[in-house]
């Protein structure tokens, strides 16, 4: 059976993720509903948005890496290591909300650090489908990117132009710098890794649990 190329998995899910990062901008410059299309600073959890595509697409690169012969021998490694990833950079960010409560940039940057740390250690437990995910994050964030720095320098009225509430006054190469290339260059790949991960081993998982034969079946004849 032949392996699928990182190209091959990742292009369809890239453009169909611009597909919607453009449909949210459209939504927000034109004042389309609020619910769909929040234009308040980090978008206040619309629906329509990109976010929801990780745990979408997650299921999607594991199913595509399992019939290639991609899935890994052990399941416990490909839950365990993404979820050590993900406590201890919790763990970092309610270290430094706790130490550092005035200082949202400090906090960010810690926040930062503990990102790629996780990112770097989740990669164990199923290196295949970690490979994938790096690859479709950064081609998920990148356009973002660019359309925050366009926001950011036009003055849009939009969520990519809006830092959080408590961020201290800075010129517009700073609110780039912090509240663009930071997160989506790490707190964002962060995400799509670990919980696409996450996603991807729970499939296999549910997948390998459906295919398991029943004790009926697997028992002699009385």
């Amino acid at each position: 059976m032949s392996k699928p190329s990182l190209r091959e998995l990742v292009l369809a899910p890239a453009l169909i993720t611009l597909a919607v990062t453009l449909l949210r901008l459209t939504g927000e410059l034109l004042r389309w509903s609020p619910a769909l299309f929040g234009r308040e600073a980090g978008g206040g959890g619309s629906l329509v948005g990109i976010v929801w595509l990780i745990f979408v697409f997650g299921i999607y690169f594991a199913l595509r890496l399992a019939h290639a012969g991609e899935a890994p021998a052990r399941l416990a490694p490909a839950f365990g290591w993404p979820v050590l990833g993900l406590v201890l950079n919790s763990a970092v960010f309610a270290a430094a909300v706790a130490l550092v409560p005035a200082s949202p940039v400090t906090q960010l940057a810690l926040f930062t650090a503990g990102s790629w740390a996780a990112v770097v250690i989740a990669r164990r437990g199923w290196p295949t489908l970690w490979r994938v995910l790096l690859a479709y994050g950064f081609l998920a964030r990148i356009p973002v990117l660019a359309i925050m720095f366009l926001a950011i320098f036009g003055g849009w009225d939009t969520h990519y132009a809006k830092p959080r509430p408590d961020f201290p006054a800075m010129g517009p190469w700073g609110l780039f710098f912090w509240t663009a290339l930071l997160p989506q260059m790490s707190v964002w790949i962060y995400l799509t890794v670990v919980l696409g991960m996450l996603m991807g081993a729970g499939t296999i998982g549910v997948q390998r649990l459906m295919n398991r034969p029943s004790s009926a079946a697997t028992s002699p004849a009385a």
